[in-house]
């Protein structure tokens, strides 16, 4: 938007989001760090815009009066934002936390009820954490996909047929308000999930619960609140492509009615070793050198014991 506005030389930008979401936060943080002197109309703000047309009925009933073609209706009232990775559905009959979402109202995937009888298997492979390679069958024939467009969109239909990646949840909007939401996220939640699992044959035990414990967490939370193109973004995306250096390998995968399994995995990473991991040889692997890092390991829980002990707690 911010680009259009500079080529047509616009002063100023709208956009229609509610007052009460997230995705107004989204748009005019990445408005102002894009372009710090635009100006931005957002009628929902607006007392004369709001106290006519309060909510999506007055709205319905206006486009309806209007003629101007909406996809929404009093039926479905609820709110569709979709794009290549996902659909979210929120308000109308949503608002109330113990509705079951109406069976017609997710359009991208299948009923995980009605999916196919038979699982499907396909393989994933990735290059520094990124997927770069899906091997997978259609109509009886070994399809590859490398590119990443055409990859993203056939994990996406894999997912889709096979009902993956549904969830219902409540959140807490930046603005301080509880709001439900129904996401379809298909391929990205099939590709997340297969990551997750390379990263385990892959990735330090260290830096991943570094990542874990803090990257993870802070950057989910600053793209929610739209600080997209903020430094501290800037600071943690480093450190996410840094910690995914080692991330290479292939993970077998199925799925099977909304439900994905990885069935192996393989990587040229050194982290594992077979032999040292076995129950069946030692592997160069000596067991009397645990006995020493347990008494150290053990030195403050002793001393923890002790103080308990004499004041009568018990563990």
């Amino acid at each position: 938007m911010i680009e259009v506005a500079r080529k047509e030389g616009c002063f100023a930008v709208s956009h229609g989001c509610t007052g009460k979401g997230n995705d107004q936060v989204r748009f005019e943080l990445g408005f102002y760090a894009l372009q710090p002197d635009i100006v931005v109309i957002a009628p929902w703000r607006d007392p004369e815009f709001y106290d006519r047309l309060p909510g999506r009925d007055a709205l319905l009933d206006y486009a309806a009066k209007k003629g101007i073609p909406v996809s929404s209706t009093k039926a479905k009232p609820w709110s569709m934002d979709e794009n290549l990775a996902h659909c979210s559905y929120e308000a109308g009959i949503l608002e109330h936390p113990n509705t079951t979402p109406p069976a017609d109202m997710w359009k991208l995937t299948v009923d995980p009820e009605k999916a196919p009888d038979e699982p499907e298997h396909f393989t994933i492979s990735f290059h520094k954490g990124v997927p770069s390679k899906l091997e997978y069958m259609d109509s009886g024939k070994t399809k590859v996909a490398t590119e990443a467009v055409e990859l993203f969109t056939a994990a996406n239909a894999i997912a889709r047929r096979n009902g993956i990646g549904r969830i219902d949840i409540l959140e807490n909007r930046f603005v301080g308000i509880k709001s439900r939401g129904c996401y379809e996220t298909p391929g990205l939640s099939m590709l997340r999930a297969a990551h997750i699992d390379i990263e385990g044959l892959t990735l330090d035990r260290e830096v991943r619960a570094l990542r874990d414990q803090f990257v993870t967490f802070n950057y989910s939370r600053i793209l929610y609140n739209g600080l997209y193109f903020s430094p501290e973004r800037e600071f943690l995306h480093a450190s996410i492509l840094e910690s995914q250096k080692s991330v290479n390998g292939t993970v077998r995968c199925k799925v099977y009615k909304g439900l994905f399994g990885v069935e192996g995995r393989s990587s040229e990473s050194k982290l594992y070793d077979a032999q040292e991991s076995s129950m069946d040889e030692l592997g160069g692997f000596a067991p009397s050198d645990t006995s020493g890092f347990i008494l150290v390991n053990a030195i403050r829980l002793k001393k923890y014991g002790a103080m308990k002990k004499e004041t009568g707690e018990s563990l």
